[in-house]
């Protein structure tokens, strides 16, 4: 399996903080009121734990053109989180699934991105 270049060592950041960092990018981003944060925040939270099983259920199927599209989602939805430490995975997930790559290490994709998100998606 080839070796991906993004694996840095990074740690998953702790939930409490990782939510920080998500209400401080849509205050900066959006102008959105903490109240209103709060309240979306569920949601947006539950879409990335549903895109995370896509891209599992992807990934376990063998359909590599499924997860070059949930890879496609995921980032998407990091960007609009201002997760941006996740976003090069999900970038690689989507390109190298897209081109059906079967010499990539998904599981240690997918491995690295659920340690990154951490407590966020559990």
């Amino acid at each position: 399996m080839a070796t991906a270049e993004w694996n840095t060592g990074c740690m998953a950041i702790p939930k409490e903080e990782r939510i920080e960092q998500i209400q401080e990018y849509l205050v900066e981003k959006f102008h959105l009121p903490r109240e209103q944060i709060s309240e979306m925040l569920p949601n947006f939270i539950g879409a990335l734990v549903s895109h995370m099983d896509k891209l599992d259920v992807a990934f376990r199927s063998g359909d590599l053109i499924a997860l070059g599209r949930a890879g496609h989602t995921m980032k998407g939805a990091l960007l609009n989180l201002g997760i941006n430490d996740c976003v090069d995975i999900a970038f690689e997930l989507e390109q190298k699934g897209k081109a059906m790559d079967t010499t990539t290490d998904y599981s240690a994709l997918l491995g690295e991105l659920r340690e990154r998100l951490g407590g966020l998606i559990r």
